[in-house]
């Protein structure tokens, strides 16, 4: 049951881009079109849940041992800049339109605050390894849940009237503002 309260809590209630703000700017970035959004969610998932495991390795297995616990943001940089470089080689080979599509966003993985948040906040939490793959794969979900719903929500506004000054960005940062609120609906649950 505990498992399940940390799924729910990290994709719905703890809403890592609706309800605590950090990964805007991939949020409103590639949330243009779903397949984009779908495949930036699908990048941050995998970045996000192994380096949640290599994050916590290193941390507990060599940081914390060799009292220098902290050095851990400069090295979980590092864990996550090589992650990031392994997806963006992978998908240069395997999807070359969507490896288009993602564009400067996918390299910027590496400093989206989302990610290096999560990796931080799995060891201020002190959550076992278990929870802490958990807890950091739902928030991920939570992650490419709301960039898809977004980009879903944008792509019906390209087919509504819209006025002039509202078009763009500021309906994109309206829309996104009611979506926070949703989502922050979602708070009595946990």
């Amino acid at each position: 049951m505990e498992y399940v309260l940390i799924i729910i809590g990290a994709i719905f209630v703890n809403n890592i881009v609706l309800a605590q703000f950090l990964g805007i700017c991939p949020f409103l970035g590639v949330s243009n079109k779903v397949e984009t959004a779908l495949g930036m969610g699908a990048a941050v998932i995998f970045v996000i849940t192994i380096s949640s495991i290599v994050t916590y390795l290193i941390h507990y297995g060599i940081l914390v041992p060799l009292h220098i616990d902290y050095m851990q943001t400069i090295v979980f940089i590092l864990v996550i800049a090589a992650l990031v470089q392994m997806v963006e080689i992978i998908l240069k080979k395997v999807s070359p339109s969507l490896y288009q599509a993602l564009g400067i966003f996918l390299p910027l993985i590496t400093t989206n605050c989302a990610v290096l948040g999560l990796a931080i906040l799995q060891i201020q939490k002190e959550l076992s390894l278990l929870k802490s793959v958990v807890y950091s794969t739902s928030t991920a979900i939570g992650f490419a849940l709301a960039l898809v719903l977004f980009a879903g929500i944008r792509e019906a506004l390209e087919l509504e009237t819209v006025p002039k000054a509202m078009r763009g960005i500021p309906i994109a940062l309206v829309t996104a503002g009611i979506l926070a609120m949703a989502f922050i609906g979602f708070n009595g649950l946990v």
